[in-house]
This record gives structure tokens, sequence and C-alpha cells, in this order.
């Protein structure tokens, strides 16, 4: 039989001719932006990845109001110059403007509470922050009815899993899982070729990167 259509939420997402996504990045480290202890990560995420895939997004038009919320807002100015100098003076015609919480200098550890009462239902957030934050975090946004990536893991406990599973069907929200190794080039290449390899009973699997990441 034919797949069931797609729940409403998926629908509106995915609707030709819908509104750019309004987008709220809940945390602030190596992989939103890049920067790490004052400076660039030491790592092949220097330039981050989450804002500067939002600033792409909103450059081909996905994309428009942009939100950032961490808990110290003294990092910002440091992050401010940290994203211009590795994504506005490398790439052209990039909009690198944004909102951010707390306000520069303060401390709040839940101001995403208050950066996610600022977008309205149908947004979307991307929530990199460490684990043990992640389950109150994309609860808070169901809640308001934001559509959630949250990177992985996503929970830390099976009754929690379940517990977002049953507050975004009842919010008719999206919820995914950011498995970032999936879109690789050499992983897809192995997935690739792992289909035509026929039934095998041994697989050795070896990832190499620097011991500091």
């Amino acid at each position: 039989p034919p797949p069931p259509p797609p729940p409403a939420a998926a629908a509106a997402v995915a609707a030709p001719g819908a509104r750019p996504v309004n987008v709220l990045m809940i945390g602030t480290g190596e992989y939103t932006t890049g920067y790490v202890h004052g400076q660039a990560a030491d790592s092949d995420k220097g330039a981050g990845v989450v804002a500067l895939t939002m600033f792409d997004l909103r450059r081909r038009g996905k994309t428009q109001r942009l939100g950032m919320v961490g808990t110290n807002g003294s990092k910002f100015p440091g992050i401010r110059e940290h994203m211009q100098r590795c994504i506005g003076d490398v790439y052209g015609g990039m909009d690198l403007s944004l909102e951010t919480w707390p306000a520069d200098g303060v401390r709040e550890p839940e101001a995403y509470l208050r950066a996610i009462e600022a977008f309205e239902p149908g947004d979307a957030v991307t929530i990199f922050t460490p684990d043990d934050t992640h389950f109150d975090i994309a609860m808070a946004c169901i809640n308001r009815g934001l559509h959630v990536l949250v990177t992985k893991p996503a929970v830390k406990t099976l009754a929690q899993h379940q517990q977002l599973y049953e507050a975004a069907k009842a919010k008719g929200v999206l919820v995914a899982v950011e498995v970032h190794k999936r879109w690789d080039p050499v992983y897809v290449d192995a997935r690739d070729r792992a289909k035509g390899l026929g039934g095998f009973s041994y697989l050795y699997a070896y990832m190499s990167q620097p011991k500091h990441q």
C-alpha cells in the first residue's frame, strides 16, 4: 500500500513556496561556532558547522531570522569577531546578523527559556549542548511548538526518549537526531560499497583523528 501522507508538521516544512525558516541555535561551542576557549577550535571545525550552515541557508533563501543562545553572554563579542574572521571575510554574501541570548556580559544558565519564547510555533531549533541538558531543552522547545534537531545522543535514557516522542507527536512537531557522520563522503562511499558485497560475517572499521579532538 502507498505510504501514509506526512503529518501536518512535515507537510508545512516541506511545502513548496513555504516561507524561509526562522532558526534558534542553542549552544555556542565548537560545532555551532568553532569558537573554543577564546579562539578558533584546533580541529577541522575551526569555522564551526551549524552557524556556518544557517548563514549559507539564509544566503540561499532557506532560513531567515537567526538566533543563538548560550549561558555566558561574555563570550559573544569574541564569537562575533571569530565568525566575521572565519566566515564573513572568507565567504561572499554572508549575512552574519543574529540575535543572541543572554545579553553580552551576562551569565544566565537557562537563557534558552527566554530565547525560545522569542520564536514562534513552526520555527526550528538546533541543540548542540552537553548531553545531560538535551532532554530539558528539547522538551521546552517541543512544548513551544518548535521543530527540533538535537545532536546525538538525543537523551540519556529510553524513558526520556519515549517522553520526547510522545510530546512531539502530541504537538505535531518534527524532532530529529543529528548523526553527522552519515553525511561524510567517506562514510557514504563505504555504505554504498557495502551494499554490493553480499553477506559477510566480519567487519573491521577504523576511524582516525587527532587525540585532542
